[in-house]
């Protein structure tokens, strides 16, 4: 494939005072890589007026949400997965090779008209079928400082440890990258060691912690319990808020609990439209298809019904609301294994896969709501910070 030379003209950038970043997320389904991304990208251009952040992403929902000045993206074509395990293109009528190519030609081209002082990869070390491989190596030459950044829990270690060799993810580290980033903390999830991270790469990465999100002040309610049910993008969310609906019309009358339900922008819409049909009766629940920002509507709730994901966990966390957590166990355990670790500090209540019916949910859901308001997160979630504190020490611009 041809790549074009970086621009010659012009002197280069100041690190000092007009950084570029770029952020890379290969990810098509589900949300939260991409509310990852913006709120990284948010709190760099917030903290530095004179940074540039430019996100590659593969989100067809990405032109939904807003982003602050200096924040823009390039979407590159979506994929998706199916259920034998292989993948195609989610809208072009193409093969997923000549998809993966016109990614892979984007990407590049970006990283080669922009020219970021800073690279970020989100959590895929080599990209969607090692697209990112060109740029990376690009980026390297011309001396950009490359990033991994990983959430807290990324599968179990063994399952993990397979698709890493599989992808050559650990050469890549070596190779490549300058630091990896990892959005949680050692004490919770040691990554390095349940991971086994070769010396080299252990030496070069930092736990900067969870990543607080913005939170909302409401007055509190009187009565009725307000709940929120969410599930992220949505796209496979139907069954939980199936389950929570079909056990609010078992609870007696006389229990006052207003619902708020967030379909989610990738539910399908004969999904909703059945849910819709079957429970649109019921006169204390509002349903929404989506919302791009659901920070007052956490700060509505007394409890939250949702996934265990990274991003809505942060935001839980920001916003020291009690959930209960019905984890994702497939593809990968991520979810799962979250959920469990804050369980067991006595944070979130968690009804697993396996275990997941009406009775038992809203049954859940009654107990959590008994219980007094939480208190502070009880893990570190000055993440963001962190991130500010290593790009400048990355980019060797003042603090």
């Amino acid at each position: 494939m041809q790549a074009f030379p970086f621009a010659a003209a012009g002197p280069p950038f100041s690190r000092q005072s007009l950084a570029r970043v770029l952020i890379y997320s290969h990810d098509t389904f589900g949300l939260g890589h991409l509310r990852r991304s913006r709120a990284i990208a948010n709190a760099l251009v917030s903290e530095r007026p004179g940074v540039s952040v430019l996100i590659i992403s593969g989100s067809p929902v990405i032109g939904n949400f807003e982003f602050g000045s200096g924040v823009d993206y390039v979407r590159i074509p979506g994929v998706t997965k199916l259920p034998d395990g292989d993948y195609r293109s989610l809208n072009l009528n193409v093969s997923i090779d000549d998809a993966t190519e016109l990614r892979e030609t984007i990407i590049l081209q970006t990283a080669e008209s922009f020219r970021p002082d800073l690279f970020i990869d989100d959590k895929e070390p080599t990209g969607f079928r090692g697209e990112i491989v060109p740029a990376l190596e690009r980026l390297q030459q011309h001396g950009c400082r490359l990033v991994l950044g990983i959430r807290d829990v990324m599968d179990e270690p063994a399952l993990l440890a397979t698709e890493w060799e599989r992808k050559g993810a650990v050469e890549a580290l070596r190779r490549y990258y300058d630091e990896v980033w990892v959005y949680g903390v050692e004490t919770l999830f040691d990554a390095v060691r349940e991971y086994g991270f070769p010396q080299p790469v252990a030496d070069k990465t930092f736990f900067c912690g969870y990543l607080k999100r913005p939170v909302a002040e409401v007055p509190p309610g009187h009565g009725a319990v307000r709940v929120l049910v969410t599930t992220g993008g949505g796209g496979d969310g139907s069954e939980l808020i199936g389950c929570y609906l079909e056990g609010l019309v078992g609870l007696p009358r006389r229990l006052a609990i207003h619902t708020t339900v967030v379909f989610g922008p990738q539910m399908s819409n004969g999904c909703r439209a059945a849910l819709r049909a079957r429970y649109d009766y019921l006169r204390d629940v509002t349903f929404l298809d989506f919302e791009p920002d659901l920070t007052r509507r956490y700060a509505e709730a007394d409890v939250v019904v949702s996934m265990a994901g990274y991003n809505t966990v942060c935001e839980l966390l920001s916003m020291r609301r009690r959930a209960v957590l019905v984890p994702r166990a497939e593809p990968v355990r991520e979810q799962l294994i979250r959920a469990r670790l804050f369980a067991g500090l006595g944070y979130f209540d968690v009804l697993e896969p396996q275990d997941l019916s009406a009775a038992a949910l809203i049954g859940k859901v009654l107990d959590v709501a008994a219980r007094p308001p939480l208190r502070e997160a009880p893990v570190d979630m000055d993440g963001l910070p962190r991130i500010r504190a290593r790009v400048r020490a990355l980019l060797g611009t003042a603090s």
